[in-house]
């Protein structure tokens, strides 16, 4: 039996897709183990887990490293990898939004060069660009970017919204929806190929469980 190699998003993500994963029938157990370790193997089923940032999951999957990653949509929209994406999981739902101070509201399109903070330029850039039809400058940030408009730094932002509390809080709020975005499963495009009677079968699997899932709610 071949080894399958799955990565996961360190964290949240991870455990809701190793019980996702579980309930799907698959042995998960190496993936619960209590350790520092970054790659935990299950030697009697074959199956190998990466722990990794959830920026370097695409990266994994797309150059073959990992057949299999669990990531959020956000994150394959910025990394822009080529590989499947074969199911929407639905955990982790949130949504890209353009944020900015209410005055904004229905304004966006008369403010000319727009400067727009984001931990997503690849995301930023393309909405713009391609739905809006326009240029604008992404000032690059790594956390907090509610900030970048209360001092000046930008007119507007670019993040992930889930309640919507700390844009509130900093008297901010949504003014357009990019995206929906929640986790992903992906698989590798030659693995799909060479290793399908293995990831197939787990596919459909998981798919069954989400259904089920659906079904119950």
């Amino acid at each position: 039996m071949e080894w399958l190699t799955i990565a996961l998003s360190k964290g949240r993500l991870a455990d809701q897709a190793i019980e996702l994963f579980e309930q799907a029938g698959l042995d998960c157990s190496a993936a619960k183990e209590q350790s520092r370790r970054l790659i935990l193997e299950d030697e009697t089923n074959k199956i190998r887990f990466i722990m990794a940032k959830p920026a370097d999951v695409p990266t994994y999957v797309e150059y073959g490293a990992a057949d299999i990653g669990v990531v959020g949509k956000d994150t394959l929209l910025e990394e822009n990898r080529q590989l499947y994406e074969v199911l929407n999981l639905g955990f982790g739902a949130c949504r890209m939004c353009v944020c900015g101070p209410a005055a904004l509201q229905g304004q966006l399109d008369r403010i000319p060069n727009k400067r727009v903070g984001t931990k997503y330029p690849q995301i930023t850039r393309s909405y713009f660009e391609t739905s809006k039809r326009e240029s604008v400058e992404v000032i690059k940030l790594n956390g907090s970017v509610e900030l970048a408009p209360l001092i000046g730094l930008a007119e507007i932002i670019v993040d992930i919204v889930e309640s919507g509390r700390t844009l509130r809080e900093n008297g901010l709020e949504v003014l357009e929806t990019i995206a929906d975005i929640s986790a992903r499963m992906v698989v590798n495009r030659v693995s799909m190929k060479m290793k399908s009677e293995r990831i197939n079968p787990l596919i459909d699997s998981v798919r069954r469980q989400l259904k089920a899932e659906g079904s119950r709610q």
